[in-house]
């Protein structure tokens, strides 16, 4: 007889009430363990997924006692801790089995990794590091100019081997904040905050501002390319109290420049920041970055504490949120979501972030390298941004550049720079015994073109006739050593991976996808109406850009169709 249910009184006939209550007891050891950790820390609903972090980080898991406990002391129901809980990949919840090991190895295998050898280090490592090593796949890591790339816990291994990685296992690395490129004291001293100074103390308007970026074309960088001018306008247009969030989750495959810039001078990007702040009068900025830049976040945390400390951000307060393994909180309002300590589920739109965001405010909602700008946009003019460019493009753009080329990495150059041009004038060319094939103009989500086609101007509205689109300007390199089925394969497991679940087009389309690419024959007919559903009916972008490799597989490569589905 199960102990917690009773028998029906002999008299009455009714059925006595259980003994225990229904569900998980609270375990007062867990409870007393979760109460440490969170301290005096406050108990609000939008810091969820910070105290998940506390408890994964101690203890390396996170079990169902310390589940229920936090449950209890955030004054949550149990199924709101757990369906956050197990929606984020870097949160290993454990319900009864044993804990996970204690060391975690994750295997980049996206595309520029797949490229670089990611499959063999996950056929190796395994034996090479024992049975107290788990060793799992995860998705891209922003280090892709740094293929194959391993995170042993969260620190990363760059052009990773079986030795390294060992190596790197043994020494039980922990995240130290990085040493920026610019500090505090030296970006103050080159004149850094004097325009953020102005704008506090009235020497700058917020109309001024917003006509300036407006006449440099500056653009969102993060892949939409909304106007910025345009976006701050309309935010300030709604009613106060108006909020702001940064977006640092750059979680496309193929993109690492908002990591090389917040390395290299953050403070630049924290100026734009409050500057952005400033204009839409937000009285509170939180700051979303992605959990796999854990050394950044650190840094992030210290600079940001430096500027708060010096008196510049009188006007807003700065929340820095980390994220927990994610692509899909990149979309801005499933990262609003995220914010607020839910699952990173995209919001239906109309109404729109700039309306209704934020714990239901009007939120301006911006990418990191748009906000890196502003500063040198406002202090040298419009017309210093608009002189640059080529093929009647105007400005300039960042490319994360990856894949088949001598020297990837983060290359500023003109806008409406082609592929050719990125390879030739800025990459070194192709690396030895590569022949250029093909690229993919904007991440995964991007398309992917042929090299006769690498003259196309890299840019904003150049590429959608050909079924792509530039995105956030990753550009992946791919030459005649690379399977084009594997390439649209890799991407498509991605967001089969990544697909937040809500909307069944996008999460059984690419499941689909899947199952019919990697087993083939491929039927063109029956891929482009899953293509087509995908594209018309999901709620959000992933959904709706997941097919464009595939379809450009079908386009501009038909003649690999008929060959066996190739490996890296």
């Amino acid at each position: 007889m199960d102990l917690k249910t009773r028998p029906p009184d002999t008299k009455t006939g009714r059925r006595k009430p259980p003994r225990t209550p229904k569900g998980r007891q609270i375990d007062p050891t867990a409870l007393d363990e979760v109460r440490a950790l969170l301290a005096d820390r406050p108990r609000r609903r939008d810091l969820l997924i910070e105290h998940l972090h506390l408890i994964q980080d101690h203890y390396g898991y996170l079990s169902a006692a310390h589940l229920t406990a936090l449950a209890l002391e955030m004054k949550l129901a149990l199924t709101e801790v757990y369906e956050v809980a197990t929606f984020y990949s870097h949160f290993d919840v454990v319900k009864d089995g044993p804990p996970p090991a204690a060391v975690t190895v994750r295997v980049c295998d996206s595309l520029s990794c797949a490229m670089a050898g990611a499959e063999k280090l996950l056929a190796e490592l395994p034996g090479k590091l024992g049975k107290d090593v788990r060793v799992v796949r995860a998705p891209c890591m922003g280090a892709c100019d740094h293929a194959p790339v391993c995170a042993v816990g969260h620190v990363q291994t760059f052009k990773a081997t079986p030795d390294k990685v060992a190596a790197s296992v043994k020494a039980k690395p922990h995240a130290h904040a990085y040493k920026p490129g610019v500090d505090f004291a030296a970006y103050q001293k080159a004149g850094g905050y004097a325009l953020l100074k102005d704008c506090l103390s009235g020497k700058r308007t917020r109309d001024e501002l917003i006509k300036i970026v407006s006449d440099a074309g500056l653009r969102g960088l993060g892949g939409a390319g909304f106007p910025t001018g345009r976006k701050w306008s309309l935010v300030r247009a709604e009613p106060a109290p108006r909020l702001f969030a940064v977006n640092a989750d750059e979680g496309e495959p193929g993109t690492f420049k908002d990591r090389y810039y917040l390395e290299q001078d953050p403070h630049r990007f924290i100026e734009g920041m409050l500057i952005a702040a400033f204009v839409v009068e937000a009285p509170d900025t939180y700051l979303y970055i992605r959990d796999e830049y854990p050394e950044l976040r650190l840094m992030l945390a210290d600079e940001m504490a430096k500027a708060e400390k010096a008196g510049l951000s009188p006007h807003t307060k700065l929340h820095l949120r980390r994220g927990a393994g994610a692509y899909i909180c990149g979309e801005e309002s499933a990262m609003i979501e995220s914010i607020e300590g839910k699952r990173g589920l995209p919001r239906h739109r109309p109404p729109y972030v700039a309306q209704v965001g934020l714990f239901g405010r009007p939120t301006l909602e911006q990418n990191v390298e748009t906000l890196f700008w502003v500063r040198d946009i406002v202090e040298k003019g419009a017309q210093w941004m608009t002189a640059q460019g080529r093929h009647e493009r105007k400005g300039f753009r960042s490319f994360s550049v990856s894949g088949r080329v001598k020297k990837p990495g983060v290359v500023l150059a003109p806008a409406g720079v082609t592929a050719r041009e990125l390879i030739e004038e800025f990459c070194g060319g192709m690396a030895d015994g590569h022949k250029f094939k093909g690229y993919l103009p904007g991440g995964a989500s991007g398309g992917i073109l042929p090299a006769k086609m690498a003259d196309i101007p890299l840019d904003f509205g150049t590429l959608e006739p050909h079924g792509c689109f530039v995105g956030s300007h990753a550009v992946v390199i791919l030459s005649d050593k690379d399977d084009m089925k594997a390439v649209a394969l890799n991407l498509m497991k991605f967001f089969e991976d990544e697909s937040c679940g809500q909307c069944t087009p996008c999460r059984a389309g690419t499941e689909k996808a899947v199952k019919l690419m990697a087993k083939g024959p491929w039927d063109p007919a029956l891929l482009t109406e899953l293509s087509t559903a995908m594209r018309d009916a999901s709620i959000c972008g992933l959904g709706q850009a997941a097919p464009n490799p595939l379809l450009c597989v079908l386009k501009y490569f038909s003649e690999e169709l008929t060959k066996p589905l190739g490996t890296w």
